[in-house]
């Protein structure tokens, strides 16, 4: 039996209506790929697992019983898992009939490159961030004080998201999202798949790491075009408090950034991540204390979950039980 040439690994929760589109649009790639799909349902409420199972029979379902997260949901995958290259896939995200072909023709082209991401664009064809710096104090520090959003074309205000670059030239990056990337299978064997402490968020950005480590190269290719939605999985949560920006689960994502300034830059580097960002907000609050009550609040609850973070992790150094 002939292996295939990329297994396309699913993680999916609660988006029944998304996910029923993104594998349609796996079924009309062209290009004479040998493609596999397999889809990790993270104990989804909304019949997820059935419609795949009913509609796709093509598809290696997996059904977990719990909530495994992004990078463990793939972890579990892996094993199932036959092609020669992995691509990492948002239920969310759609492919046009071509992607599958391109990224397999770049990867092959470019034996020093381990991993790759493409362009990701919004439904209605706007820019969505698709290649990354790895983050570090100061863009932090940009990113709370407004001066990235204010100066995206600044090579320096602009320089997390590299919202300075034109989007249309391909480069070679520190990391790409989750949302569509293509990575050698020999590779994550060398190195392993996601560091399981991860439950959501920087997952990713830990892998590429590890990647860039072994000497790989991570490379942004505008011609590869997916169109994502974002955030969709993380909209059918409740009684959790959300950032501004979008559905990002607040605390999640203090717990995943106390854990990843940790591993790679020490306790110091964790701990000035959340006092900087507690001390924006303890300034905020303090300027909206009678002009805005709202912001107040919101700084105010953003500080506290900032120490249960903190708890939590034991300063950046465990992972709570999960799921989260």
């Amino acid at each position: 039996m002939t292996k295939p040439d990329i297994s396309v690994l699913i993680v999916s929760f609660n988006t029944q209506a998304r996910l029923r589109e993104c594998l349609q649009a796996l079924r009309a790639q062209t290009g004479g790929v040998r493609l596999e799909v397999v889809v990790v349902d993270n104990a989804s409420r909304d019949g997820s697992a059935d419609m795949v199972s009913r509609e796709f029979p093509e598809v290696r379902l997996i059904r977990s019983a719990v909530n495994l997260g992004f990078g463990n949901g793939n972890n579990r995958a892996l094993p199932e898992a036959l092609g020669r290259y992995l691509v990492l896939l948002n239920s969310d995200a759609l492919l046009p009939p071509d992607a599958l072909a391109q990224a397999l023709a770049h990867m092959e082209a470019a034996p020093d490159v381990g991993m790759g991401g493409g362009r990701l664009l919004a439904p209605d064809g706007g820019w969505q961030p698709s290649a990354r710096r790895f983050p570090a104090l100061l863009d932090e520090f940009l990113n709370l004080s407004g001066l990235a959003a204010r100066f995206p074309q600044s090579r320096l205000f602009g320089r997390f998201d590299r919202t300075w670059a034109d989007p249309d030239v391909a480069a070679e990056v520190d990391w790409v999202p989750g949302a569509f990337a293509i990575i050698r299978r020999d590779l994550i064997e060398q190195i392993s798949f996601f560091d399981p402490r991860f439950f959501l968020y920087y997952e990713e950005v830990d892998l590429c790491r590890r990647i860039k480590a072994e000497g790989y190269a991570i490379c942004y290719w505008p011609d590869l075009r997916i169109s994502h939605i974002g955030g969709e999985s993380s909209k059918t949560l409740e009684g959790m408090s959300f950032s501004s920006k979008g559905a990002q689960l607040t605390l999640w994502r203090m717990r995943s950034q106390a854990l990843y300034y940790r591993k790679w830059h020490g306790r110091l580097a964790a701990w000035l991540v959340k006092a900087l960002e507690q001390g924006w907000h303890r300034l905020r609050a303090w300027r909206n204390r009678r002009r805005d009550a709202g912001k107040a609040a919101e700084s105010q609850a953003i500080i506290r979950l900032w120490d249960q973070a903190w708890r939590d992790t034991q300063g950046g150094a465990v992972s709570p039980p999960q799921p989260w």
